[in-house]
Protein backbone atom coordinates (compact mmCIF):
# COMPACT_ATOMS: atom_id res chain seq x y z
CA UNK A 1 0.00 0.00 0.00
CA UNK A 2 2.84 2.28 1.13
CA UNK A 3 4.54 1.66 -1.88
CA UNK A 4 1.37 2.18 -4.58
CA UNK A 5 0.92 5.52 -2.30
CA UNK A 6 4.58 6.70 -3.28
CA UNK A 7 4.15 5.43 -6.76
CA UNK A 8 1.02 7.88 -6.87
CA UNK A 9 2.37 11.05 -5.55
CA UNK A 10 5.84 10.60 -7.31
CA UNK A 11 3.45 10.79 -10.27
CA UNK A 12 1.73 13.70 -9.59
CA UNK A 13 4.81 15.52 -8.67
CA UNK A 14 6.24 14.59 -12.38
CA UNK A 15 3.33 15.66 -13.97
CA UNK A 16 3.31 19.12 -11.58
CA UNK A 17 7.01 19.48 -12.92
CA UNK A 18 6.14 18.59 -16.43
CA UNK A 19 3.17 21.00 -16.43
CA UNK A 20 5.07 24.17 -15.04
CA UNK A 21 8.26 23.69 -17.22
CA UNK A 22 6.01 23.30 -20.61
CA UNK A 23 3.89 26.42 -19.46
CA UNK A 24 7.39 28.00 -18.69
CA UNK A 25 8.31 27.45 -22.12
CA UNK A 26 5.41 29.07 -23.45
CA UNK A 27 5.84 32.00 -21.19
CA UNK A 28 5.91 34.79 -24.16
CA UNK A 29 2.88 33.38 -25.74
CA UNK A 30 0.26 32.94 -23.12
CA UNK A 31 1.35 35.00 -20.29
CA UNK A 32 -1.68 34.77 -18.10
CA UNK A 33 -0.08 36.45 -15.41
CA UNK A 34 1.67 39.69 -16.64
CA UNK A 35 0.78 42.88 -15.76
CA UNK A 36 -1.12 44.25 -18.91
CA UNK A 37 -1.84 47.90 -19.51
CA UNK A 38 -4.48 47.06 -21.71
CA UNK A 39 -6.91 43.96 -22.44
CA UNK A 40 -5.43 41.27 -23.28
CA UNK A 41 -5.59 40.18 -27.10
CA UNK A 42 -3.31 36.84 -26.90
CA UNK A 43 -4.31 34.58 -30.13
CA UNK A 44 -7.38 36.52 -30.53
CA UNK A 45 -8.23 38.50 -34.06
CA UNK A 46 -6.49 42.42 -33.74
CA UNK A 47 -9.55 45.09 -33.93
CA UNK A 48 -9.56 47.15 -36.99
CA UNK A 49 -6.79 48.63 -37.37
CA UNK A 50 -7.70 52.83 -37.88
CA UNK A 51 -5.71 56.06 -37.60
CA UNK A 52 -6.72 59.24 -38.47
CA UNK A 53 -3.79 60.56 -39.90
CA UNK A 54 -0.25 58.94 -41.20
CA UNK A 55 2.09 61.55 -40.47
CA UNK A 56 4.66 59.15 -42.37
CA UNK A 57 3.54 57.39 -45.79
CA UNK A 58 0.88 54.36 -44.95
CA UNK A 59 2.57 51.05 -45.18
CA UNK A 60 1.93 47.59 -47.24
CA UNK A 61 0.91 45.38 -44.55
CA UNK A 62 0.02 42.61 -46.86
CA UNK A 63 1.77 39.35 -45.38
CA UNK A 64 3.55 40.71 -43.03
CA UNK A 65 3.63 41.30 -39.26
CA UNK A 66 2.28 44.28 -38.08
CA UNK A 67 3.79 45.64 -34.39
CA UNK A 68 2.01 48.59 -33.10
CA UNK A 69 4.04 50.90 -30.70
CA UNK A 70 1.51 52.78 -28.66
CA UNK A 71 3.39 56.02 -27.84
CA UNK A 72 3.59 59.69 -26.57
CA UNK A 73 6.04 62.45 -26.79
CA UNK A 74 5.97 63.23 -23.23
CA UNK A 75 6.31 59.91 -22.03
CA UNK A 76 10.04 59.00 -20.89
CA UNK A 77 9.53 55.10 -21.30
CA UNK A 78 8.01 55.76 -24.86
CA UNK A 79 11.43 57.88 -25.64
CA UNK A 80 13.46 55.49 -24.95
CA UNK A 81 12.23 52.16 -26.89
CA UNK A 82 12.10 54.11 -30.30
CA UNK A 83 16.11 53.35 -30.71
CA UNK A 84 15.25 49.83 -29.44
CA UNK A 85 12.26 49.87 -31.81
CA UNK A 86 14.08 51.81 -35.09
CA UNK A 87 16.47 48.59 -34.94
CA UNK A 88 13.83 46.19 -35.16
CA UNK A 89 11.78 48.02 -37.77
CA UNK A 90 15.43 47.97 -39.85
CA UNK A 91 16.21 44.35 -38.97
CA UNK A 92 12.86 43.10 -39.42
CA UNK A 93 11.76 44.88 -42.20
CA UNK A 94 10.97 42.30 -44.65
CA UNK A 95 8.79 40.49 -41.98
CA UNK A 96 7.42 43.20 -40.05
CA UNK A 97 6.13 46.87 -40.76
CA UNK A 98 6.61 48.63 -37.19
CA UNK A 99 3.88 51.49 -36.60
CA UNK A 100 4.14 54.39 -33.98
CA UNK A 101 0.75 55.42 -32.94
CA UNK A 102 0.11 58.75 -31.39
CA UNK A 103 -3.07 60.07 -29.31
CA UNK A 104 -1.40 63.48 -29.72
CA UNK A 105 -1.89 66.10 -32.36
CA UNK A 106 -0.26 65.95 -35.89
CA UNK A 107 1.46 69.51 -34.44
CA UNK A 108 2.83 67.90 -31.08
CA UNK A 109 4.16 64.75 -32.79
CA UNK A 110 6.19 66.88 -35.49
CA UNK A 111 7.27 69.03 -32.86
CA UNK A 112 9.64 66.28 -31.31
CA UNK A 113 12.82 66.09 -32.97
CA UNK A 114 14.61 63.57 -30.69
CA UNK A 115 14.87 60.54 -30.64
CA UNK A 116 14.11 60.52 -34.56
CA UNK A 117 11.39 57.55 -35.09
CA UNK A 118 12.53 55.89 -38.27
CA UNK A 119 9.39 53.62 -39.15
CA UNK A 120 5.84 54.18 -40.10
CA UNK A 121 3.69 56.94 -37.81
CA UNK A 122 0.23 57.93 -37.41
CA UNK A 123 -2.11 59.48 -35.76
CA UNK A 124 -5.54 59.10 -33.82
CA UNK A 125 -6.59 61.64 -31.76
CA UNK A 126 -9.89 59.83 -31.13
CA UNK A 127 -8.22 56.70 -29.71
CA UNK A 128 -9.91 54.58 -31.51
CA UNK A 129 -7.41 51.74 -31.77
CA UNK A 130 -6.24 52.47 -27.94
CA UNK A 131 -9.67 52.12 -26.57
CA UNK A 132 -10.31 49.08 -28.88
CA UNK A 133 -6.90 47.77 -27.40
CA UNK A 134 -8.47 50.04 -23.88
CA UNK A 135 -4.39 50.61 -23.26
CA UNK A 136 -4.12 52.20 -19.85
CA UNK A 137 -0.21 53.09 -20.08
CA UNK A 138 2.40 53.22 -22.50
CA UNK A 139 4.61 52.41 -24.34
CA UNK A 140 2.36 49.57 -25.21
CA UNK A 141 3.48 47.23 -28.34
CA UNK A 142 1.22 45.25 -29.56
CA UNK A 143 2.48 41.94 -32.63
CA UNK A 144 -0.16 41.22 -35.13
CA UNK A 145 0.79 38.47 -37.31
CA UNK A 146 -0.07 37.78 -40.88
CA UNK A 147 -3.43 36.83 -40.45
CA UNK A 148 -4.12 39.47 -38.47
CA UNK A 149 -4.45 37.37 -35.08
CA UNK A 150 -2.35 38.95 -31.65
CA UNK A 151 0.98 36.75 -31.05
CA UNK A 152 2.65 39.82 -28.27
CA UNK A 153 1.42 42.35 -26.23
CA UNK A 154 2.55 44.62 -23.56
CA UNK A 155 5.07 46.89 -22.15
CA UNK A 156 8.00 45.63 -23.61
CA UNK A 157 10.41 46.23 -21.29
CA UNK A 158 8.41 44.59 -18.41
CA UNK A 159 10.80 42.25 -16.29
CA UNK A 160 10.50 38.65 -17.00
CA UNK A 161 8.44 39.39 -20.30
CA UNK A 162 10.30 41.72 -22.36
CA UNK A 163 9.97 42.05 -26.14
CA UNK A 164 13.16 41.02 -27.44
CA UNK A 165 14.60 39.86 -30.77
CA UNK A 166 14.47 36.34 -29.50
CA UNK A 167 10.86 36.50 -28.71
CA UNK A 168 10.19 38.36 -32.02
CA UNK A 169 12.36 36.02 -34.31
CA UNK A 170 10.09 32.96 -32.31
CA UNK A 171 7.11 34.51 -33.25
CA UNK A 172 7.97 34.89 -36.86
CA UNK A 173 8.89 31.05 -36.61
CA UNK A 174 5.72 29.89 -35.24
CA UNK A 175 3.49 32.14 -36.95
CA UNK A 176 4.89 33.30 -40.39
CA UNK A 177 3.75 31.72 -43.44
Amino acid sequence: MITFIKSILTGTIISVFLFVGINSLNAQDVTPNKKMYGKSFYHQKAPEFVVEKWLSEEPDTKDKFIMIDFWATWCGPCKKAIPKVNQWAEKYKDQMVVIGLSDETEKKVLAMKQPVMEYYSAIDTKRRLKSAFQVSGIPHVVVIDPQGIVRWQGFPFLPGHELTDEVLEGIFEKYGK
